[in-house]
């Protein structure tokens, strides 16, 4: 009997502890319980779907779209790459991967991808391959129907590895004809500093990227430029992405003094949370700088030309950058995925994180939008500047964009530019230097033409609102009364593809050299022809040549 009431009274004992193990887990530690109950919930799902949904499931596919919609409800940059996507991590990473070096676009019409632009002394340059070049066959394999991405896929693959391609090739008469080659993939690297060259002593750096190791070509090209007897200095930062924040931290030391702090990052672990300093002694605390960003300056770049602009090393010229103030680290998960998350904010030499969209906050739609300028903060450079948060780096001096035609974008989209710089090339084995090429009348007449012979169509803005004008105006009992007024509008608003081409002539004429321009010379001639009408250099090389005007833009306004 005794031993039956001990049994009995373990018995209890141990209901007891695993009641209050599980309300002491429940309540102590609600957060861990929710996250486990999820867990559970979702691979019941998984489980009940792979068992009874009337059609069979791909479990790679379906669980990988589970994965990604909930990443993409936290920020564009926390990815998850399983085992067959590391290549992709890895090209982000290193500005490096194995294949031919191309990129490549898409035609809608032929609903094949096409050669776009071979870079310089990649595979691709070296056994031929041209721009309009259109992908038949990778090893035997119909690209008929593939996407961009499909096909870049099939393109890349292990350095040493390779191939065959098939495509066709345009011809004067209009036709095509086939071309076989046997191509080796090789490692492609990026260029980071595709263009550099001297204006009147101004030496000029354009640094593409901080994705692998740039801020060792940045030193050998800013000691080469120098050695050639450079006063003053540009670095182009438009449309860098950003990459590794190590390297700029590099980068800034060559021009600020050892031991100054470049950027601190903090998250929710010590290990997010870091402070980057300048270790070296620099290599010029003295020369003039001016650094050109854009919209497309994000993350790296800002926290160089931040750093710059907190510390009065630099004037800052362009437009206001993109504002990426998010840190990413990868983790390693089981069966050899990877996932990239943001880990930190960083904050550059002010104290001023320059994040500029909220995704903590989203809108009731699930929307994000920027943090507005009412909400940010003032913060102040060595100099005593004021300088905000909240909305990436703005400019010392404000060079507005210009906005591009609409026309433009839709003889983009349909390649007509495309395509005409490729029946340019077939008719002109060479032509004069990037820095002399220009589009004659007789070239643009002969584009004009061919426009007009694709019966191209292109959607304007100007006619639509007009439709919506006369519907409001219908509604609220106004059309009748200012009938001739909106007949007079709607005439001088009237599609007109050969005013159009003309009003508009010198924004696509550029947009023509330029395609030209990159069949013979590649990246660093299209930079020369970018740069042959550009405000924002100009502006830089103005301030540069006025020193009392540079120096009084980086001190602080006098007191009143």
């Amino acid at each position: 009997m005794k031993k039956f009431l001990n049994r009995r009274n373990g018995v209890l004992l141990a209901a007891v502890l695993v009641a209050v193990a599980f309300f002491s887990f429940k309540s102590g530690d609600d957060r861990n319980f929710q996250i486990a109950k999820n867990l559970d919930t979702f691979n019941s799902i998984v489980k009940e779907l792979d068992m009874f949904y009337v059609d069979t499931l791909d479990p790679n596919k379906t669980v990988r779209e589970g994965i990604d919609y909930m990443l993409s409800s936290l920020d564009p940059y926390t990815e998850y790459y399983p085992e067959d996507d590391q290549a992709e991590l890895q090209q982000m990473l290193n500005a490096s991967f194995g294949g031919i070096g191309s990129l490549i676009t898409y035609n809608q019409k032929l609903k094949r991808s096409m050669i776009a632009e071979p870079f310089e002394g990649t595979p691709a340059a070296k056994v031929g391959l041209k721009a309009g070049d259109i992908l038949m066959e990778i090893d035997g394999k119909d690209l008929a129907g593939k996407n961009n991405q499909e096909v870049s896929q099939m393109l890349r693959g292990a350095v040493g590895t390779s191939f065959k391609l098939k495509v066709e090739r345009p011809d004067e008469k209009g036709g095509t004809r086939p071309l076989e080659f046997d191509i080796v993939r090789q490692t492609i690297q990026t260029p980071m500093i595709p263009y550099d060259t001297i204006f009147n002593n101004v030496g000029y750096i354009n640094l593409s990227t901080f994705s692998g190791t740039p801020s060792k070509d940045f030193k050998k090209t800013f000691l080469k430029l120098k050695k050639e007897g450079i006063t003053s200095l540009v670095i182009d930062l438009r449309g860098n992405g950003g990459g590794r924040l190590e390297e700029a931290v590099e980068i800034a030391n060559f021009f600020l003094p050892r031991g100054k702090v470049i950027v601190t990052t903090k998250g929710k672990t010590k290990q997010a949370s870091n402070t980057y300093k300048t270790l070296r002694e620099p290599l010029d605390l003295d020369i003039p700088i001016t650094v050109l960003v854009n919209g497309a300056t994000a993350s790296a770049s800002e926290i160089l030309s931040g750093a710059f602009q907190d510390f009065d090393r630099a004037v800052i010229v362009g437009s206001r950058t993109f504002g990426k103030g998010l840190v990413q680290t990868t983790r390693p998960l089981p069966y050899g995925g990877v996932m990239k998350l943001t880990t930190s904010k960083y904050y550059i030499p002010s104290g001023r994180c320059v994040q500029a969209i909220d995704y903590k906050h989203r809108n009731e739609d699930g929307s994000v939008g920027t943090i507005p300028d009412s909400l940010t903060t003032v913060f102040h450079t060595a100099a005593g500047r004021e300088v905000r948060d909240g909305g990436g780096v703005m400019p010392d001096i404000e060079v507005k964009q210009e906005k591009l035609p609409n026309i433009l974008f839709y003889l983009v989209r349909d390649n007509l530019i495309f395509d005409y710089a490729t029946q340019y090339c077939l008719k002109h084995p060479s032509i004069p230097s990037p820095q002399e090429f220009k589009v004659t009348d007789a070239d643009y007449n002969d584009f004009k033409a061919m426009v007009k012979k694709a019966d191209f169509k292109y959607d304007q803005q100007s006619e639509k609102i007009m439709k919506t004008l006369k519907e409001a105006a219908k509604f609220e009992g106004y059309l009748d009364e200012a009938s001739e007024e909106i007949k007079a509008l709607e005439k001088k608003l009237t599609h007109n593809l050969d005013r159009d081409l003309d009003y508009f002539s010198k924004d696509i004429r550029s947009m023509i050299a330029d395609e030209i321009i990159k069949r013979y010379y590649y990246t660093r001639g299209g930079i020369i022809q970018q740069l042959k009408d550009d405000d924002g250099l100009q502006a830089a090389l103005k301030i540069l040549a006025d020193p009392v005007k540079y120096k009084e833009t980086l001190s602080a306004p006098v007191k009143k």
